[in-house]
């Protein structure tokens, strides 16, 4: 067997764990978002400002992955989570609405250059297992952003919402023994020559289509999980919960999320991407109008559910993108990127003025039939696929 076709587990892993320690500082704003309201004396729309200026950056990842093979691609995926562990360690010292935005917008920066590689260099190593890796990936981002809103709260807890910058030094210790570790990883660049292959133009025509109904998913999925990811410890507060219940309902949903992102993607591997982006995709805004009206006992169960299915697309979809054949993998994925983030950045930015309009229960509500509009692109990517030839 070829080493390109082999599953390389011990270094899909180090990627995952990279993915683990990023996403683990970059998930601090929301838990943190209650407190920054107060503090700095902000309302909704000026807090969703802030989730936009966290993703803006990624605007520009296909502009990033067009460039980004020039360079050894492994020292984004090292120094990068130091980066981020620094940017959001420092955001509760924040004097002023400017500051804590401008340390978002490094942070953003940072993530869209780890974002951008990380996957494509899973790929490299996942063989012709390309769902497994990305499900191993996903799953660290997952993971993360459920042990990082416990993190972030008990560093608050322990040294007030100005002590976060203590958490520093563990950011600064992960991307040095990623450096140590990475190393000795066989990260080789693939030479590119556009006169002899496909240019980025042709690429990007070649699979508008794909992207076209991929957007569409992404978009409608995105106004969901930005009302949940963003605003579920703001929400849950509103309708009388304690700041900890709500930092740890956001733990619960990401570590349902994480189970769901290793499972789907291994399960796209067999039943194929389309089957299972449909049942992921019909589930989910289902589970979202449950959960607005669930009282009591049953809120933790429906957000278990409603977690493992609402975030079990990503991979799926991500190894779609990688699945197809094309000489710009990082342009590729740049692309599917930039519209991931952008759709972020932008349904952060509508829940955060839906909130201010109509108030967080009745936009966590609206979100939820907003949702069902994802069904009808997956038809529309289901014959795309079919009628292509693609994986």
């Amino acid at each position: 067997m070829k080493a390109q076709e082999k599953f390389h587990t011990q270094n899909v892993l180090s990627v995952a764990l990279a993915h683990f320690i990023h996403d683990v500082y970059s998930s601090f704003l929301a838990p943190m978002l209650p407190l920054l309201i107060e503090k700095l004396s902000i309302n909704y729309t000026y807090a969703g400002l802030f989730a936009f200026c966290q993703r803006v950056p990624s605007l520009f990842n296909f502009v990033i992955g067009m460039h980004l093979d020039r360079f050894r691609i492994r020292y984004f995926v090292i120094f990068t989570p130091g980066i981020t562990a620094i940017c959001m360690s420092l955001l509760g010292l924040s004097p002023h609405y400017a500051v804590a935005t401008l340390l978002l917008l490094c942070m953003g920066i940072s993530g869209a250059f780890f974002h951008v590689p990380a996957p494509v260099v899973i790929k490299r190593f996942s063989g012709d297992r390309i769902g497994r890796g990305m499900s191993f990936y996903m799953a660290g981002g997952e993971i993360a952003r459920t042990l990082g809103p416990i993190i972030i709260l008990g560093a608050v807890s322990l040294w007030g919402l100005e002590g976060t910058y203590r958490l520093i030094p563990f950011g600064a210790a992960a991307s040095v023994w990623l450096f140590i570790r990475f190393r000795n990883i066989p990260i080789h660049q693939e030479k590119r020559n556009d006169q002899n292959g496909q240019t980025f133009k042709n690429t990007f025509r070649n699979h508008s289509s794909l992207f076209i109904c991929i957007t569409g998913i992404i978009l409608f999925r995105a106004i969901m999980k930005s009302a949940v990811i963003n605003f579920l410890p703001t929400y849950l507060s509103v309708r009388g919960q304690g700041l900890w219940f709500g930092g740890l309902s956001l733990s619960v949903f990401e570590i349902a999320g994480a189970a769901g992102t290793f499972l789907a993607g291994n399960l796209s591997d067999r039943l194929g991407r389309t089957h299972t982006l449909f049942i992921v995709t019909t589930l989910s805004p289902l589970l979202m109008l449950l959960f607005v009206f669930s009282k009591g006992f049953w809120v933790l169960p429906v957000l278990i559910a409603m977690g493992f299915f609402m975030l079990s697309s990503g991979p799926v979809v991500l190894a779609l993108v990688m699945d197809q054949a094309t000489e710009h993998q990082t342009f590729m994925n740049g692309i599917y990127m930039s519209i991931t983030f952008i759709s972020d950045s932008i349904t952060a930015l509508l829940i955060g003025l839906m909130g201010d309009w109509v108030g967080l229960v009745d936009t966590f509500r609206i979100t939820g039939f907003l949702g069902l509009l994802a069904i009808p692109f997956v038809f529309f990517l289901s014959s795309i696929v079919k009628r292509h030839n693609f994986p």
